[in-house]
């Protein structure tokens, strides 16, 4: 069994491109929460600019750009503990199936130069094509592993947006040997994609006969 590949972020271009699909990861440093409402946010309010910037908008992007040039967003909605204190700390904090961000996540990775995207169950073209030109990876995160993936979360930084829910807030942690595989890579190769095309070779071998 191949070793896992320690990564330490922020991300190099020449890090990136190093890894292929079927790469089992260890990422350490400091990444970002994102779902749903964060991918949005970002979209409409700094890259298509729908709408002006209101409230802490300007406070938080400064605050997240940073941190994401090179780095990676998870697509994760926590279980936190501690929230009403303040003394936060990730109960569980398991991969969303992460296709319902296709839509943006492409264009999130170039604005802010995004170089991993963690979630579960893959992603399309768009997102592929990112990773090609922002010399991207895709990880896929280990499902119905909430508790464990929990324990390579050593600090939780700071959290901006938590006006729209702990889920889906973004939260700025700093993890430690958090587990992953490479499943979309810079070079252009998609597991997901070959799976998918596998499949309906077989279905239509199946429906044939």
């Amino acid at each position: 069994m191949a070793a896992l590949k320690a990564l330490q972020l922020p991300l190099s271009d020449e890090s990136v491109r190093a890894l292929s699909v079927g790469d089992s990861v260890r990422l350490s440093g400091v990444m970002l929460t994102g779902r749903d409402a964060v991918h949005k946010w970002m979209i409409e309010t700094f890259i298509r600019k729908k709408r002006a910037p209101q409230g802490d908008d300007l406070e938080t992007y400064a605050a997240i750009r940073p941190l994401l040039d090179g780095g990676a967003i998870y697509h994760c909605g926590p279980v936190v503990a501690g929230v009403a204190e303040q003394n936060y700390r990730f109960v569980a904090a398991g991969p969303t199936t992460s296709i319902r961000e296709e839509p943006y996540q492409g264009e999130v990775m170039g604005f802010f130069n995004v170089k991993a995207v963690i979630g579960k169950g893959g992603m399309g073209k768009k997102t592929l094509a990112a990773c090609r030109t922002v010399s991207g990876v895709y990880l896929h995160a280990v499902g119905g592993a909430a508790s464990l993936i929990a324990q390579s979360v050593r600090r939780v930084l700071a959290v901006h947006k938590l006006d729209l829910g702990v889920p889906e807030a973004m939260w700025v942690i700093e993890v430690s040997d958090f587990p992953a595989v490479v499943t979309m890579d810079a070079h252009g190769n998609s597991l997901h994609a070959e799976v998918a095309a596998h499949s309906g070779n077989v279905l239509a071998t199946l429906t044939t006969d």
